[in-house]
């Protein structure tokens, strides 16, 4: 696969942190126009309480607003198992269109059998309004964008790579805190491995943006590094380690990782497209599946 790569476009961005979930969304500007896509929005959860709340994605609307710029798309890099997506409420709000991997339709059939969802849930991609296949180009305002399939840590995992930038996903961590895991229910250590490759086959001088950072050994929070970087000096696959060792390493280490705490509602409400869904009756309600995960 030959990608489009353009390394001259500098997207002007604006990373923002959540402290609850360690998550860094973006928005990412066309430099030559006042358009702009979100990237791995956050919609906050209370889940003792059962209460959902917007003051993160309200901040990322007031900042649009403010900046007076036109939101084209809201990007998921993939269903994530440790935040909730708040893409259709900022659509309400603004607009744009929501993407994901085409392989969202093997993630909605694997967890639509987990949590027992009935024929109602269609699992056929359709809560979003696109669904990118590897190599897909889209446009933010005049600037470029292009996804590129990298499975292993989920089965719908997609890198977007928009000018100079590369939104990883969780695909990657920073240099010194590796990968992510691959144990989950379509995972594949394997796959991750060469999907990570293909992700440091980008040139070089690549900017490689973290979906999530979570400050190794008491550093302060970060999200932005290179390919060559990584190469160099990520601890899980840097310094040339090969596939076996990598696939050895990340199957021990997920074996002593514990479930990401808000796993349940993330996946029920992200294979949604960020809707949460209904009992029978219209109201907002999630389910717990016992010994299932």
């Amino acid at each position: 696969m030959s990608y489009p790569i353009n390394k001259s476009v500098k997207p002007d961005l604006s990373a923002h942190f959540d402290e609850a979930t360690n998550t860094i969304t973006y928005i990412v500007k066309d430099p030559d126009s006042n358009h702009c896509a979100i990237i791995d929005s956050v919609m906050d959860i209370d889940y003792a309480a059962g209460r959902i709340t917007y003051d993160a994605a309200d901040k990322l609307i007031e900042e649009i607003k403010d900046r007076g710029l036109i939101l084209d798309w809201i990007i998921e890099t993939h269903v994530h198992a440790d935040h909730l997506s708040a893409a259709p409420y900022i659509q309400g709000k603004l607009g744009g269109k929501i993407g994901v991997g085409e392989k969202i339709m093997v993630v909605q059939e694997t967890f639509g059998k987990v949590f027992n969802e009935g024929t109602e849930f269609q699992r056929d991609g359709s809560q979003f309004d696109a669904l990118f296949k590897d190599g897909d180009t889209y446009l933010i305002g005049t600037m470029q964008a292009f996804a590129m399939y990298t499975p292993g840590h989920t089965p719908a995992c997609m890198v977007h790579v928009i000018g100079d930038a590369a939104f990883v996903g969780d695909t990657l961590f920073m240099p010194d805190g590796g990968s992510a895991r691959a144990d989950f229910l379509g995972g594949d250590a394997g796959e991750l491995y060469e999907s990570i490759m293909k992700v440091l086959s980008l040139p070089d001088e690549m900017r490689l943006l973290m979906c999530h950072d979570y400050g190794p050994n008491g550093r302060a929070i970060q999200w932005e590094t290179t390919v060559a970087e990584q190469k160099a000096n990520n601890i899980h696959v840097g310094h040339g380690k090969t596939r076996e060792e990598f696939i050895k390493f990340r199957t021990a280490r997920d074996a002593q990782l514990s479930m990401p705490k808000l796993i349940i509602p993330s996946l029920q409400v992200n294979m949604r497209g960020g809707e949460v869904p209904t009992d029978k009756d219209g109201n907002p309600m999630l389910k717990t599946p016992i010994n299932r995960l």
